[in-house]
């Protein structure tokens, strides 16, 4: 069916349908993550709906509730459930091989978090050009409210100099020439941190600030990596200490 995608896509829908296997069964209620690893999860999931499969998602953006509901997939509003979702399945913009995550390429982040941390596990999709040794390389996104942003970036570009990232550019994202706009109505700025040194502090202390929203640095949320060869082989990588998606506490 897919015999023309590319070798990243290839692998992408290879570690969107592994997933698929292993976590929708029948009952089930899935986070359907976003961006372009999860919306080949969310093909594969679609493909199964369609054989028959009874599962209902909670999406993690507009646009893949879109997708989901092109796909005949059945969706329950977040505010609806008494309780949490088996899994979210989502795919980073990079990973670590700690199962940390930058996350938010795409703008949702926010929607993201809440849908992971809405669920007592959360897995992560991606293909093995993801797989880095540090995060940073990729920007790091900050969802800001509109309202003082500008100095909301300043507060930022303070706290990054107190924890040792000197003259990092926070820049606003744009796209066609105008700022971007996320599902929540906010504004994204991305910092590329080239390294982040320590994970756990800097996301913590990120959404201290006043302004900010949320950060797409997601440490100690991943329960579970698959990742995905252009071959359509994947290995799954368990991380067995991982505890439910949970802010780590202040530290100087």
């Amino acid at each position: 069916m897919y015999e023309d995608l590319s070798p990243q896509d290839a692998a992408k829908y290879a570690a969107g349908k592994a997933a698929v296997e292993r976590y929708a069964k029948d009952g089930a209620r899935l986070g359907l993550g976003s961006g372009t690893t999860s919306g080949w999860f969310v093909r594969a999931l679609g493909e199964r709906v369609a054989e028959g499969l009874d599962i209902v998602g909670v999406p993690t953006s507009n646009s893949t509730r879109d997708l989901a509901l092109s796909l005949n997939i059945k969706l329950i509003d977040l505010n609806d459930l008494s309780e949490p979702l088996d899994v979210t399945i989502d795919g980073p913009d990079e990973v670590d091989k700690d199962g940390d995550m930058i996350k938010g390429g795409g703008a949702c982040l926010l929607w993201e978090r809440l849908v992971a941390e809405a669920s007592r596990k959360m897995v992560c999709i991606a293909d093995n050009s993801k797989l880095v040794d540090h995060l940073g390389n990729f920007p790091l996104p900050i969802e800001v409210i509109p309202y003082g942003w500008k100095a909301t970036r300043r507060s930022i570009a303070a706290l990054l100099k107190d924890l040792g990232y000197e003259d990092k550019e926070i820049i606003q994202r744009h796209k066609n020439g105008e700022p971007v706009i996320t599902d929540s109505g906010n504004f994204i700025l991305d910092v590329k941190l080239d390294k982040i040194t320590d994970k756990a502090l800097l996301d913590t202390n990120l959404n201290w600030l006043a302004g900010v929203v949320e950060n797409g640095l997601f440490t100690g949320i991943a329960s579970e990596i698959i990742m995905a060869s252009p071959d359509g082989s994947f290995e799954i990588i368990d991380l067995p200490n991982r505890k439910p998606a949970r802010r780590p506490e202040w530290r100087s």
